[in-house]
């Protein structure tokens, strides 16, 4: 017998991604998709009945996702197949499988399909071309790669925006166990390991676009002959991690690199993307970061109490995704930000000057390469 024909999206969760849907119909398609047998995922389906409210009457709001308990933890043992939603078929086009950092304690994994892939190089790159980022030139990928998810999402950035990708892998798990065992020395090794192999790719080969955390953009700094080859040959910085503080960057942008594009952007994987820096933004202004609404949104609370903190005060960063790709609401993340009023139409907040917690889920909080 033929397979029975997949259930019809609702249109709103299928927009080109440059279209801004009305976001409250929008989060209620997104109830219907992942709240109907035919549709939802195993994961949600389950889940639902124990939620203490209805998906798909009580949720009509972007304040409503605050309504969610926060599953993210569920996901360092969930099975991933349970995790994508029964509408795309019994054949999804599924990217990779990714986890989180690992860190704070064992990872949790996600599910990245094509399409939702494809709608986030579209935002992205339009982010790029925003802050003046070339296309057509080759990238220099210091990242994370498998079972991170980083790496290969810019590796795709890159072929989107004409160019090829160069990588060095960074092994953040090691280098925690390092610092962690107390083997400072040996993480300072395997950091200048990185470094070497990015000074041998710059002497070597045409790269134009340079993506790295900042302890790694701190250690080619400091040498004097890689800082003028970068000068040199690069034309736009993508730095990626939680913290550079505002002299650093002003310092960057003037003295050490002043022919590139620093350009920043704060990722996790449970939204399963990044949030961009907001464009316009002097060396006077904190580094704000817009997330791609209404897919991904922020909000800042105080952690003991969970009430919203007021713009312009510290507090803990709550994440939300809402595609047809994944649900992933109200998760708490393992940073702090300062709560900044979104842009006209965003939903949620804007956040600056990210740092990390010093424990989060009972491990403390260890940055090493990041």
């Amino acid at each position: 017998m033929p397979a029975a024909a997949n259930p019809a999206a609702d249109p709103l969760l299928d927009l080109p991604f440059d279209a801004v849907p009305d976001p409250d119909e929008y989060l209620r398609a997104a109830m219907r998709w992942h709240f109907s047998p035919e549709t939802g995922s195993p994961f949600w389906l389950a889940r639902a009945a124990g939620l203490g409210f209805d998906p798909l009457t009580e949720v009509r709001t972007h304040a409503d996702l605050a309504k969610f308990p926060n599953l993210a933890g569920e996901l360092r043992t969930a099975r991933v197949e349970d995790l994508i939603p029964r509408g795309y078929g019994d054949r999804p086009e599924v990217v990779g499988v990714y986890e989180s950092g690992g860190t704070t304690g064992a990872p949790k994994r996600i599910v990245l399909l094509r399409d939702w892939l494809d709608r986030l190089l579209g935002w992205s790159s339009a982010q790029l071309d925003g802050h003046g980022v070339p296309q057509g030139v080759n990238w220099l990928v210091v990242a994370p790669t498998g079972p991170h998810m980083v790496g290969d999402v810019i590796k795709a950035q890159t072929a989107y925006r004409g160019g090829l990708s160069f990588t060095v892998d960074l092994d953040p798990r090691w280098v925690k166990r390092l610092i962690s065992d107390g083997k400072g020395a040996e993480a300072g090794a395997y950091a200048e390991h990185i470094v070497d192999q990015v000074a041998y790719l710059l002497e070597t080969q045409d790269i134009g676009v340079l993506m790295c955390t900042p302890p790694v953009l701190e250690r080619i700094a400091r040498r004097d002959g890689l800082a003028k080859l970068v000068g040199e040959k690069i034309r736009a910085i993508n730095w990626v991690g939680t913290q550079m503080d505002p002299d650093t960057r002003h310092l960057y942008r003037t003295e050490v690199f002043p022919n590139a594009v620093l350009y920043s952007g704060y990722g996790s994987t449970m939204i399963l993307g990044n949030a961009s820096e907001r464009h316009g933004l002097t060396d006077d202004d904190p580094c704000v970061y817009d997330p791609y609404s209404p897919y991904m949104s922020f909000g800042v609370i105080d952690p003991e109490t969970g009430r919203t903190v007021e713009y312009g005060e510290r507090g803990q960063v709550v994440m939300h995704h809402v595609s047809k790709s994944l649900l992933m609401p109200n998760n708490l993340e393992r940073d702090h930000g300062t709560r900044i009023a979104a842009l006209p139409g965003h939903l949620g907040d804007a956040v600056a000057d990210i740092a990390p917690v010093q424990e989060f889920d009972n491990e403390t909080v260890i940055e090493g390469v990041y």
